[in-house]
């Protein structure tokens, strides 16, 4: 009995479970609550959280919002603490009571670089918060360009309603950012208005500077005719319809040239810097008839003509924007351009043969290369890099025999007879047909439709117009980069061209966010997405 009753107070004496990690956890100045756990995390205090978890606290710990601490430290960029509590097994995408994981947090908070780090890891950038917005919603909705560079290239299905959200809310950097990873000024919502045509509706003067200075056309028409000046006007906005307005001139009607449309597009993608362009419209001097040497020198641009002849184009000298021979390495895309300005633009084709691209496809999609949470890789033959569309400023309504009825923007409706020309323009009225056609109006059902043939007198190029639907300056292109050497050509519908292993591809579709391929021995069909010049 002694025994025992000497023995009671060395059993006293011991120390209760966790009691030394709760000193340490109140030494480090925190309390053993929720709201020091998130504090710890936002200080990207390891020390301590691993105090508070021995002393008994879940890492699934939330405070009284349902924040965990990994929303704590990505909105506080907390690298450190973000791996250590997704090493301890809490769940990325874990939701508060809002419905906001991390990356959401760390989009609304954090840098870019928690962000990348975050999407690396494998969160999940299609989620919604209980608002309905995803992370790349809410980056537009803050305004946050940054965040915009960094979830492009996982989300681009998104990138055109980003877009037009942009463009209602006037945020002209985050407008920029996205057209450069892939987003289309030439997106429409029901009603066909486009970017441009909603920031004139809401009065966003930076937002229609910055898509007027990335290519929009002022004189695109909705379904009801109207274009971004009267959307404006009838919105109050009466100063920036007038900006948009005026009378469209002679070059506004010009049917494009291939070689003006390739100089453009790649002119576009590296800066500004590629082609040299006068006032009219018109490329600089193309030079002489070349003899077919694809050996160019700096500050050229190679281009194959209709009858598979190149010809030599001047462009402008000088660096690009990463500099002279640069690699411009961004979100796993590596862009190469040429010593002294241009890159190489090969494979303009309208006819003739196929196109060579490489078989080494070492490009990966950005998605696959910026993330290891298993995304599947997308290795394709091309890259689309640009697109375009040039809408003349008419829209035929009807025809007869002889006569088409063309409405011009800001003008009256012109009765062109054939051979006439439509007032204030070089267009001449060739003849009018009947075809069948297929497209996404009639759901690809053939239809007969009436066609009317114009002819450019300036350029002599002519095209097909048809009845009720947009009026093209040209065909839908696309400018798409060889995935392993860089170089350019630009594709069209119809187009085949050939790898180096022997594959034939052929282009199925164009349209303004993406283009469609088909791998004629396979039978494989591929969507290869707009990934914009830094995509």
């Amino acid at each position: 009995m002694a025994l025992l009753v000497a023995l009671v107070p060395l059993v006293s004496c011991k120390k209760a479970p966790g009691e030394g990690q709760r000193r340490t956890v109140e030494d480090a100045g925190y309390a053993m609550t929720p709201a020091d756990f998130l504090r710890a995390a936002e200080s990207d205090d390891i020390k301590a959280m691993e105090a508070m978890i021995a002393a008994g606290m879940g890492v699934e710990t939330v405070d009284g919002e349902g924040r965990t601490a990994l929303h704590a430290a990505a909105g506080a960029g907390s690298a450190k603490v973000a791996a250590f509590l997704l090493d301890h097994g809490l769940g990325i995408d874990v939701v508060d009571q809002a419905g906001r994981t991390p990356l959401m947090e760390a989009v609304l908070k954090a840098d870019p670089e928690m962000v990348r780090y975050l999407l690396r890891q494998g969160a999940d950038p299609s989620l919604k918060d209980t608002g309905r917005y995803k992370p790349l919603m809410l980056a537009v909705k803050e305004g946050r360009s940054e965040m915009v560079a960094e979830l492009a290239p996982y989300v681009r299905q998104d990138l055109d309603d980003a877009l037009l959200a942009a463009s209602i809310l006037g945020e002209a950097d985050v407008i920029d950012e996205l057209t450069n990873y892939g987003a289309s000024i030439y997106a429409r919502v029901e009603d066909g208005r486009t970017p441009l045509m909603l920031a004139a509706q809401h009065g966003r003067v930076e937002a229609v500077e910055m898509l007027l200075d990335i290519g929009a056309n002022r004189f695109t028409m909705d379904t009801q005719g109207r274009i971004a000046a009267d959307l404006a006007r009838e919105a109050g906005y009466e100063e920036l319809g007038d900006r948009l307005a005026g009378e469209p001139t002679e070059g506004d009607f010009e049917l494009s040239a291939d070689d003006a449309l390739a100089e453009d597009m790649v002119s576009e993608v590296e800066g500004g810097q590629a082609a040299v362009v006068d006032g009219n419209g018109s490329t600089s001097p193309a030079g002489d008839e070349g003899t077919g040497d694809a050996s160019l020198g700096s500050g050229e641009v190679a281009m194959i003509d209709p009858e598979g002849e190149q010809r030599d184009a001047s462009v402008a000298e000088g660096e690009g924007p990463i500099g002279p021979g640069g690699d411009d390495s961004r979100g796993g895309a590596t862009v190469t351009r040429r010593t002294g300005g241009a890159p190489e633009l090969e494979g303009v084709i309208v006819g003739g043969g196929p196109a060579e691209v490489p078989e080494t496809a070492v490009r990966t999609d950005a998605i696959a290369a910026a993330g290891d949470a298993g995304a599947e890789r997308i290795n394709p033959p091309v890259v689309m890099r640009a697109y375009r569309q040039s809408e003349l400023p008419l829209r035929v309504e009807s025809t007869s025999t002889d006569t088409a009825v063309v409405q011009v923007v800001g003008g009256a409706r012109h009765e062109v007879v054939v051979g006439a020309t439509v007032p204030g323009s070089t267009l001449k009225v060739v003849r009018i047909s009947r075809k069948m056609q297929s497209g996404k109006e009639n759901e690809g059902v053939p239809v007969e439709v009436s066609v009317v043939t114009v002819s450019d007198e300036r350029t002599g190029v002519a095209r097909d117009l048809t009845v009720g639907l947009p009026a093209l300056a040209h065909e839908p292109v696309a400018l798409v980069e060889d995935a392993s050497t860089g170089k350019y050509y630009v594709a069209r519908t119809g187009q085949r061209f050939r790898t180096a292993g022997g594959d034939d591809f052929l282009v199925g579709d164009v349209r303004p966010n993406q283009i469609v391929v088909e791998n004629l021995k396979t039978g494989e069909t591929r969507t290869i997405l707009l990934s914009g010049p830094r995509g």
